[in-house]
């Protein structure tokens, strides 16, 4: 497993190329790999018969196979199933016929049988989930940029003579930058060219690149401009991650892993302020972003090593360049690579940039956008309150204030727990019994756990709000926020989840719209946070956002009961 996971890297990929396929060889680049015969035959077949005796040779080629598996034979790779051969006929630059208008049959390179093990779905558990936890390794180690730098913003001030507010930026631009990046960078990642890989590893190189400039900055706007290019290379992996666990686990596990990634996701800017507050207490604002260097850098090493390509069109892109250097035959390609060809570079452009701002203007995800942008951008003004409750009111130093945020761990493996039992308890039988009366399992579901969660949004707030006081011990605000964390998981995850099951054909578009506009509105918030709370009091802000947060929720109810009537309005959501 561990040669694979090398080989399939993107440091395998350089090594695989620059030595010819000599050092970490794939199956078709081995001395005793034997060509299926299908893919020897010239694609300028003239007749029906000779396609005919090509289908008799694959046969054949099927029944040796079963030698080899018996042991009469050596071969390194299993028999291709019919779907090798089939006859298609091809338009444009592709389109081939002979005299008599007898359509070609053109071999279609594709797994070789539903056991291939070079099928990501096929990897064995170990490696899937190692592969699994190198993702949220990834997403983790971007994320922490973001609240990391909120303990560097009393320093920034103090040496660069600044406003808070103009501190603040390098949070705002940073959350702002995460939004837009993937409207321009996810869309290379469904390029069969490129893949998940390149995109990944190549944004996180730069990244650690583009915080240098930080740390030795003379001035303000040099660690403003760098914060926003960091979020915007880095920003791949908080949108693509989920995507490429559907790229290895079946869609029956994708809520279990996705959730994980998510946490990873959540851990980021929970753990930031603890790391970044005691360096930034002990040796001033550079610190926090030495750190996020040191995290990142050995991130970049160990995915680089250890992180294989997931995306399926990608390795099946591969496997064609090789047969085609190996047989010489250039019509071996990918499905994939057909369909590309049929596709203007306008028509990409369109699905890449335009579609999600038009997807997003649907009533459904309009709403889903709107409300959990409100609730990821609450999120972010905790980094506004908690130096005000637990610095000012109860006086803990700057690194020991931080330490409140590990409370939103707590209840986040509490929360997941919850979460994969009511997966495997409620929404799978649901699903099983569907199956079994042949129907339609309605998305609206996936938003029930998130109405039922979003009850603890404004409990967490009141409770933080009204019991930050002095004379009230320092653990109830602690676990009034902690209560914050359930309810913005599960909104998340519920949401995510609908409208991706909502909108299947379009998936990556209303990721990539919701992404951005959850960014855009959560990159504000801690702009006016420490204003807000000082100008109105703790109590009364706090209650003013519980507030909106109660009138959200018949919203959210309405959605869940009436989505199937907006989606059956839809010309791009699944029907009812």
């Amino acid at each position: 497993m561990v040669q694979d996971l090398i080989r399939d890297s993107t440091i395998g990929q350089i090594v695989n190329y620059l030595s010819s396929g000599r050092l970490l060889p794939y199956p078709e680049q081995r001395p005793d790999y034997i060509v299926p015969e299908h893919f020897l035959i010239p694609p300028s077949v003239k007749n029906q018969e000779q396609i005919t005796s090509d289908s008799n040779a694959a046969t054949a080629h099927g029944e040796r196979s079963d030698k080899i598996k018996n042991g009469s034979e050596s071969n390194i790779q299993s028999p291709p199933d019919t779907e090798f051969r089939r006859e298609v006929t091809l338009v444009g630059d592709l389109e081939k016929q002979d005299r008599d208008g007898d359509t070609i049959s053109i071999p279609v390179v594709g797994w070789y049988g539903d056991s291939d093990p070079e099928n990501p779905r096929n990897w064995t558990f170990r490696k899937r989930v190692f592969v699994a936890f190198n993702i949220s390794f990834l997403t983790f180690s971007i994320y922490i940029g973001s609240a990391i730098y909120t303990p560097s913003i009393p320093g920034l001030m103090s040496d660069f003579n600044t406003s808070l507010t103009i501190a603040t930026l390098g949070l705002t631009l940073y959350v702002l930058a995460y939004g837009i990046g993937p409207m321009f960078l996810s869309p290379l990642q469904e390029l069969p060219l490129l893949g998940r890989n390149p995109v990944y590893i190549a944004g996180l190189f730069l990244f650690v690149i583009f915080q240098i400039p930080i740390i030795t900055a003379t001035n303000m706007n040099t660690v403003l401009a760098m914060r926003f290019m960091t979020g915007f290379l880095g920003s791949p992996a908080l949108a693509t991650g989920g995507a490429s666990m559907g790229d290895i686990f079946p869609i029956h596990q994708l809520a279990y892993v996705v959730g994980i990634w998510a946490l990873g996701a959540v851990a980021g800017p929970i753990t930031g302020p603890v790391i970044g507050g005691f360096a930034a207490q002990a040796k001033g604002w550079r610190w926090p972003m030495m750190e996020l260097i040191w995290i990142t850098s050995f991130s970049f090493v160990f995915l680089a090593l250890l992180l294989p390509e997931t995306y399926g069109p990608t390795i099946l892109l591969r496997r064609a360049q090789r047969l085609r250097k190996l047989t010489g035959n250039p019509e071996l390609q990918t499905a994939t690579e057909r369909e590309e060809r049929s596709k203007s570079a306008r028509h990409v452009a369109y699905e890449a940039l335009v579609r999600p701002f038009i997807l997003s203007t649907e009533l459904a995800l309009a709403f889903a956008n709107i409300y959990l942008g409100f609730a990821y951008g609450l999120f972010y003004l905790w980094f506004e309150a908690f130096p005000l409750v637990f610095n000012d009111i109860y006086h803990f130093n700057q690194g020991i204030g931080s330490l409140p945020f590990l409370g939103f761990i707590v209840t986040g493996g509490l929360t997941y727990t919850v979460y994969c039992l009511y997966q495997k308890y409620h929404i799978a039988p649901r699903y099983a019994r569907a199956a079994v009366a042949n129907t339609e399992v309605a998305p609206e579901i996936r938003l029930e756990i998130g109405l039922m969660a979003s009850i603890f949004i404004p409990t967490s707030i009141l409770i933080f709000g009204f019991c930050s006081k002095s004379d009230i011990h320092w653990i109830v605000p602690i676990i009034g926020a902690a209560l914050y964390l359930p309810g913005l998981f599960l909104i998340f995850q519920s949401i995510l989840m609908y409208i991706t099951t909502a909108y299947p054909a379009h998936a990556a578009s209303v990721l990539a719209g919701n992404a951005f506009f959850r960014s855009a509105i959560a990159s504000v918030f801690p702009l006016f946070g420490r204003a807000f709370f000082l100008n109105l009091g703790l109590g009364p802000g706090s209650a003013l956002l519980a507030g909106i947060s109660f009138l959200l929720m018949p919203v959210y109810w309405l959605l869940l009961k009436y989505g199937h009537v907006l989606r059956k309005r839809s010309s791009y959501a699944q029907s009812p």
